[in-house]
């Protein structure tokens, strides 16, 4: 990997491959990985809530490690509100069975559970379905959110 790329961990819309290439046209899939010790959420609104992570011990959740470049985190830092919906922080993932820091959102706190939208749960159950991922983990998200 370049000087100029970073790896960037995804686990909700950005899951999709499809709007992650018009979004980001640059950036790679590197892989897939397990965020261990987080649970995924839905926050924001009681309607048209959006993903979130949040620390949770026994929970896992399933990531997709993409290869962005710095127009492609220009791009995600629109679209995911940085600073003032989502804020970066930094994790270690395992990625081919090594250890790797990637750059993650966060949703800031504050925000209520909520339900998803069908179209916004939707493009991220194709995003789980593209990489494989057991898709109870969205469920039990959109449940745990009521």
């Amino acid at each position: 990997m370049s000087k100029r790329k970073k790896y960037y961990v995804a686990y909700g819309s950005n899951l999709n491959r499809a709007q992650m290439a018009v979004r980001c046209p640059s950036a790679r899939i590197a892989g897939t990985s397990v965020l261990e010790g987080w649970r995924l959420q839905f926050r924001g609104a009681s309607k048209g809530a959006v993903a979130t992570v949040e620390p949770y011990p026994g929970a896992a959740v399933p990531v997709l490690v993409w290869e962005i470049t710095p127009a492609d985190e220009e791009a995600l830092d629109r679209y995911e509100g940085f600073p003032v919906f989502y804020r970066k922080e930094t994790v270690t993932v395992p990625l081919n069975g090594k250890p790797v820091k990637a750059m993650i959102y966060i949703m800031n706190e504050g925000r209520p559970p909520g339900q998803p939208s069908a179209y916004y749960y939707h493009t991220i159950l194709e995003g789980y379905n593209d990489a494989y991922f057991d898709s109870q983990t969205l469920l039990k998200a959109v449940l745990d959110s009521e």
